[in-house]
């Protein structure tokens, strides 16, 4: 495996292999790999000849008050696991290299930032959806691929690529679970010994939704206080940050659920913020 550090570097060995006609298959990531990080470099790895995965913790999506220094990092062993996942390049920049001193460009995609997480999190998504167009722009893959655990994320970046008829198809990946059913993070190591006990009652709590919309549940106030009764009762460590139920692909709030629903949760706990969502029907 190869580590690149060069964003330039890195663009003439992708077009290098866009010449030779090579599938290229990006994971994009911030570090501190874990077993959900490996399940997409496999994916990749099974769409694409050749994987790519980014290392890359990207300052300007955080926010003043984030965790942007306490971020977990662990260089050496994640450069270990994508060479055992069998990745041919780690592109593992440095901030003054994707971003120059003067740098005034962003790329937004506002209709899908406003709500859920970009609520709580004001600028957050210019951030993730710059540096993903930058990714892409500097790794040119065939393919590029993302956890459907960050289910906004997944739609804003879906969205800039039609938009800016960016040649790479965005593929979403399934969240992988602890096997209590907490979805994996980078930032569950933040929890203490009583935090990481409770909290797969978010999961459970998605999952009573998705029970109750199957025997013909539909209206998603009444759900939406179903999940935060639960949360109460089963994680009073817990904040809830926010419990909506949208269309899956416009994030547009729902009244009722007559046709497609994504249940997404954001939920505070100790020093970590975890999300999670659930589709609540087929």
């Amino acid at each position: 495996m190869r580590v690149v550090t060069d964003p330039a570097a890195m663009q003439a060995l992708a077009l290098d292999w866009r010449a030779q006609r090579r599938s290229i298959g990006l994971v994009p990531t911030m570090g501190f790999f874990h077993a959900g990080h490996l399940a997409l470099m496999d994916y990749a790895r099974e769409l694409a000849g050749t994987c790519v995965v980014s290392l890359f913790v990207n300052p300007a999506q955080f926010g003043p008050k984030e965790d942007l220094a306490a971020y977990p990092r662990d260089f050496e062993r994640d450069r270990a696991l994508a060479e055992e996942r069998g990745v041919k390049v780690l592109f593992a920049p440095e901030p003054g290299g994707m971003y120059a001193p003067d740098h005034t460009t962003w790329v937004e995609v506002p209709e899908l930032s406003q709500g859920l997480c970009g609520a709580s999190r004001p600028g957050h998504f210019q951030g993730v959806a710059t540096v993903v167009a930058k990714l892409l722009t500097l790794t040119l893959p065939t393919y590029a691929v993302f956890g459907q655990k960050d289910w906004q994320q997944l739609a804003v970046i879906r969205r800039m690529a039609r938009d800016l008829n960016l040649p790479t198809e965005i593929v979403g990946h399934e969240i992988v679970r602890e096997p209590d059913g907490l979805a994996l993070s980078s930032r569950n190591v933040y929890l203490s010994a009583e935090e990481r006990a409770q909290a797969p009652a978010i999961h459970q709590g998605l999952v009573a939704l998705h029970r109750a919309v199957a025997a013909g549940e539909t209206d998603t106030t009444l759900l939406k206080k179903r999940f935060a009764t639960h949360l109460t009762a089963h994680l009073p460590l817990g904040r809830i940050d926010y419990v909506q139920i949208v269309h899956p692909d416009s994030l547009k709030p729902l009244i009722r659920i007559d046709g497609p629903a994504l249940a997404a949760v954001a939920v505070r706990v100790g020093k970590a913020r975890l999300i999670d969502n659930m589709l609540l029907t087929n």
